[in-house]
């Protein structure tokens, strides 16, 4: 029987995660909760919405994270948003690895107005994304964990590209990995 594809790739040690741990400590909740939705917009719910198409509740639930740092709606309302649209999502797509760590990632992305520790999960499960759409799911570990770093380092450069110099308000974080 073959294995079950990973959920996540990457680990909290490697060199680029722990870089981009640190850069995440250096901004404000809301330039990390901004830079969540536009790094998933941008990436990976394009890479699920090409493969469940006509499925747009991880985008709703990326809407509502937007609608909450616009000040529309409340907290709770965007919680149940991501629960019900984007988790709910992935539960579905045990037969689609790569379009259930999408899912996976747009919710950590769309959670990160709550919690600046989501962020991970955009690298952790957006690698498993990028990873399974591009190799599916037989591929070696090194070309898996190639994929995994390419992502990191992705993640990176475009945090470090919208990231304010001395924010004076960074995001308190307490890493438990």
């Amino acid at each position: 029987m073959a294995k079950a594809p990973r959920k996540m790739l990457g680990a909290a040690t490697d060199p680029h995660i722990l870089a981009l741990m640190k850069q995440i400590d250096t901004q404000s909740k809301d330039t990390v909760a901004r830079w969540c939705l536009d790094y998933g917009e941008a990436v990976l719910l394009p890479l699920y919405e090409g493969r469940c198409p006509g499925d747009l509740r991880p985008r709703r639930a990326l809407e509502a994270a937007r609608d909450w740092l616009a000040g529309k709606v409340k907290l709770p309302y965007v919680k149940n948003i991501i629960l019900q649209e984007a988790h709910a999502a992935a539960r579905e797509r045990e037969d689609d690895p790569a379009a259930q760590a999408a899912a996976r990632a747009l919710g950590q992305a769309a959670s990160a107005i709550h919690t600046a520790t989501h962020a991970l999960g955009i690298a952790f499960y957006g690698a498993a994304a990028i990873a399974y759409d591009r190799l599916g799911t037989g591929a070696s570990p090194e070309a898996y964990a190639a994929i995994a770093r390419e992502q990191g380092e992705a993640l990176l450069a475009s945090l470090r590209a919208v990231s304010v110099e001395n924010e004076p308000n960074p995001v308190r974080v307490k890493w438990y990995c």
